[in-house]
């Protein structure tokens, strides 16, 4: 089972506070424990809001806004991607987890990603060749 693991934004994350040399070192340390166990995919901290953007739809309709977004506790300061036994091994992992926002309350969020067997017969076959196509085509790349 894979999951996104949510770090969630707080107002420091926002003002675009760099974390310290410890926390870096803390947290360079716990990836380590990740990668060494086979659990991380992928992680990265993301830039505050103000440098991002969002569009929305409606209908053909696209309307794009530019950040900075006013609700900092629905924002993402970072993530990974785990390949986790089940939902409590991926929460006793973000137990072990060095806290990622010091001096502030932080969450970070589980979610399970959804894999191709979730969707059922709406996920045709030739549509599974094209999952399989593009998943091997990022694969490749660099």
């Amino acid at each position: 089972m894979r999951f996104l693991i949510i770090i969630k934004a707080t107002k420091d994350s926002e003002a675009g506070v760099m974390p310290s040399e410890q926390l870096l070192s803390e947290m360079g340390k716990f990836n380590e424990e990740l990668v060494q166990a086979g659990v991380m995919l992928a992680g990265e901290g993301l830039h505050p809001s103000s440098r991002g953007a969002r569009v929305k739809f409606s209908g053909n309709q696209r309307t794009v806004m530019d950040g900075p977004f006013a609700e900092t506790k629905e924002l993402i300061a970072g993530y990974w991607l785990w390949q986790c036994r089940s939902k409590e091994d991926a929460i006793n992992w973000v137990k072990r987890c060095p806290n990622p926002m010091p001096g502030e309350d932080s969450e970070i969020e589980i979610r399970q990603v959804f894999e191709a067997e979730d969707f059922g017969a709406e996920f045709t076959p030739e549509l599974r060749a094209q999952e399989e196509r593009l998943r091997a085509q990022i694969a490749e790349k660099p």
